[in-house]
């Protein structure tokens, strides 16, 4: 976090499960603006020196700034005016993803055992386990959230321990502890998919709350690209 000149990579807000980091350009407003909205959002700043905070590696960047009014959406930030830096909370969340997902690489042969036997133990269509995935993190083990959700199904810690996963890292417990969720999801909204993936995004007590999908753009998008990915998982076998 500096802000003499201010690249100021903080704080973290949350708002839909989506954090954002505000930066505002090197002027000289800024370097007395600064510190107040870092005192009124509650941040600290970092010893002088200190390298600015970054996304962890392979987090997708986008960045949101005003033009004459009208956002604008960049994965390169911008050289004037202030802007946001906008973190998506899983593979298939980014609003402004360029992922045609009509065409983009399936993943047939990734995982199939433990795929298999999850689905086999959980009564869940494999098709929709591997979209699951597909859609949460792209089928990297190693994928972490903003908010800290692990995997390949990006489970949350406190939910990793309901479904009784000890290693988020492992491929197998991950999935078998996602798949287990996603069941519960399924009874809950008597089969419903669209229903049962908003509340894997958004939770299941928005889902209810809003008697449906609820009217969060990233849970939105998220649903219908697992919807579109199930539908390409059902028409493939795995090699």
């Amino acid at each position: 976090m500096q802000y003499a000149g201010l690249s100021m990579p903080s704080p973290f807000l949350m708002r839909h499960g989506m954090p954002f980091l505000l930066h505002f350009p090197r002027t000289a407003a800024s370097a007395l603006l600064g510190p107040l909205l870092l005192a009124m959002l509650g941040a600290h700043a970092a010893e002088p020196g200190a390298a600015p905070a970054q996304p962890a590696p392979g987090t997708l960047k986008i960045y949101k700034s005003l033009s004459g009014g009208v956002p604008s959406f960049s994965d390169v930030p911008p050289t004037k005016g202030p802007y946001v830096l906008l973190k998506a909370s899983c593979y298939a969340c980014s609003l402004t993803s360029t992922i045609d997902w009509h065409v983009t690489r399936l993943y047939l042969d990734e995982y199939t055992a433990e795929i298999e036997d999850a689905a086999r133990q959980f009564a869940v269509a494999p098709a929709l386990v591997r979209a699951m995935i597909h859609a949460e993190s792209g089928f990297n083990p190693r994928a972490r959230s903003p908010k800290g959700a692990l995997g390949l199904m990006q489970l949350m810690p406190a939910t990793a321990r309901d479904m009784g996963v000890q290693d988020t890292r492992l491929p197998r417990q991950n999935i078998s502890g996602g798949t287990r969720y996603l069941a519960g999801l399924l009874a809950q909204f008597k089969g419903d998919v669209s229903l049962a993936a908003a509340a894997y995004n958004a939770g299941p007590d928005a889902v209810r709350r809003y008697a449906g999908i609820p009217p969060f753009e990233e849970t939105r998008v998220y649903v219908q690209r697992v919807k579109i990915l199930l539908q390409r998982y059902q028409g493939q076998q795995p090699g």
